[in-house]
């Protein structure tokens, strides 16, 4: 009877693993531009949720308040941002800080800002819009814009009534209506 048994080799052999090697970095290379896409269309996504958020804390804010609120819209090349305030159209806006600056008896409520270069813009038709605290309505209607590095839009569109919905402006975004 024969004493010595084969023995069962493990591990991978040095093929094997390039093989192996090789798959993976060609699915990655596949995969590598998709995911730069799909990282935009959620950066615009979450700003634009956001935006919807805040005009519609807007609005309960002035009910809640009593006394009108605006959202105020800046866009430069250094930055973009919004200001939810008390006050006039005019009376606060965004400062180089990030931080809102207002004149008079105005009172910033809330700033957001998006840095130049980032990942996402945003602009407005209207540099202000008001939330009436007796009516609970939007004037004037307006269209905002949040835009990704590589142009893909995405508009908010308040309507009077302070219903807000979201479209895309062009293509790369799934799942939403083209306005």
């Amino acid at each position: 009877m024969n004493t010595t048994s084969a023995r069962r080799q493990r591990g991978i052999t040095l093929v094997e693993g390039s093989i192996v090697t090789a798959i993976v970095a060609i699915l990655v290379s596949v995969a590598t531009p998709n995911l730069g896409k799909m990282v935009e269309r959620r950066h615009i996504e979450g700003a634009a949720a956001q935006l919807e958020t805040d005009i519609q804390f807007a609005r309960s804010l002035a009910v809640a308040r009593n006394q009108p609120v605006r959202v105020s819209f800046e866009s430069a090349s250094s930055a973009s941002c919004y200001v939810i305030h008390t006050g006039g159209a005019n009376d606060c806006e965004c400062g180089a800080d990030g931080n809102a600056v207002c004149r008079g008896t105005a009172e910033a409520l809330r700033t957001v800002r998006f840095p130049a270069g980032g990942p996402v813009g945003v602009r407005s038709n209207s540099r202000s819009i008001l939330a009436d605290n007796t009516r609970g309505t939007i004037t004037p209607t307006a269209t905002m814009q949040v835009q990704g590095n590589s142009g893909t839009t995405m508009n908010v569109i308040v309507n009077i009534m302070g219903r807000v919905r979201n479209c895309a402006a062009t293509s790369g975004l799934p799942g939403y209506t083209r306005c």
